[in-house]
């Protein structure tokens, strides 16, 4: 679908009958290099829903250009700067080059948003833009790190540290280690705790739902069927050939999804350290040293909002 004649042929020229209406909105979350756009294919196999891509891009999205890349903002922040750019990607009133680039739906009823840069903002959505769907999608942060290294890519946790109220809120326990972060693994893997130990504290059970990487390879059935449940879909067993595609945005060349292509970039001290980084957030939980996740781990800071 991404990047398909016609996807191009269709992301300019579409009608969203749920125009105006949050709540005719899907919003698909995760930290950068964990699945989502994969992810946003395989919810989207039957082309039923508008694909809005990556709104709260500040670079690529003129409204959304005053958000920092890691935006946070408190639930009961009400700041119309704020409020507007987010009013018109999810009530379907945004039409940007950047976002619609991938659409291939013509007439939609309902919208599939995917965002990397949105987690610390998820907590704030629900309470400003109350109904909709949320889906928060995690894997294994070693993954996660080493996927974004072999791009190149640089990290933004100074930024994000310089968000006071992100650091009253959620980090001060932890600051002085994050403020020491030493290097891109480090870093990167901080940036990861904050981007998930965020909204995971923000919501309770059943409030978002919780969507597992590593679930969706090795016991895709049972993952999906509760995914689409959430979004009042029935599950379509066809869906499962998306599994076993790379996602679009994949570097070239790159393996079909794997649950331990990591461990042959990840040292045995890399990961020792990463473990230390994990519990200063309780995420330790959730993912340890194996490949799969603990989902009661998750659950159990969900517990706790």
């Amino acid at each position: 679908m991404i990047g398909s004649p016609l996807s191009r042929l269709h992301r300019g020229f579409y009608v969203d009958l749920g125009k105006g209406d949050h709540k005719s909105s899907v919003f698909l979350a995760g930290s950068g290099r964990s699945g989502t756009t994969w992810l946003s294919q395989i919810i989207n196999h039957r082309r039923r829903y508008r694909y809005v891509f990556e709104p709260f891009n500040p670079r690529e999205v003129g409204p959304f250009g005053h958000f920092r890349t890691k935006q946070y903002l408190r639930p009961d922040d009400r700041r119309e700067e704020f409020l507007e750019p987010a009013r018109l990607a999810l009530t379907g009133r945004l039409r940007d080059p950047w976002t619609d680039r991938f659409n291939g739906r013509i007439v939609a009823r309902r919208r599939l948003i995917k965002d990397i840069r949105a987690n610390l903002l998820l907590g704030w959505m629900r309470a400003n833009f109350p109904g909709m769907p949320i889906i928060l999608l995690l894997k294994h942060p070693c993954a996660v790190v080493t996927s974004r290294l072999a791009l190149g890519w640089k990290d933004n946790l100074s930024e994000t540290m310089e968000q006071q109220e992100l650091v009253e809120d959620f980090l001060l326990p932890m600051e002085a280690e994050i403020r020491a972060a030493q290097g891109d693994f480090e870093r990167h893997l901080f940036l990861w705790c904050i981007d998930n130990y965020v909204p995971l504290s923000h919501f309770g059970p059943g409030e978002v739902q919780l969507t597992f990487y590593e679930n969706l390879l090795a016991r895709p059935e049972d993952e999906l069927r509760s995914l689409f449940g959430a979004l009042g879909e029935p599950f379509d067993g066809r869906v499962d050939r998306g599994l076993r595609r790379p996602s679009p945005l994949s570097r070239k060349n790159a393996p079909p999804p794997s649950l331990e292509g990591w461990r042959a970039h990840v040292s045995a001290h890399q990961l020792e350290r990463a473990i230390e980084i994990l519990r200063l957030f309780g995420l330790d939980r959730l993912y340890n040293r194996g490949p799969m996740p603990d989902p009661s781990g998750a659950y159990a800071l969900m517990d706790r909002a």
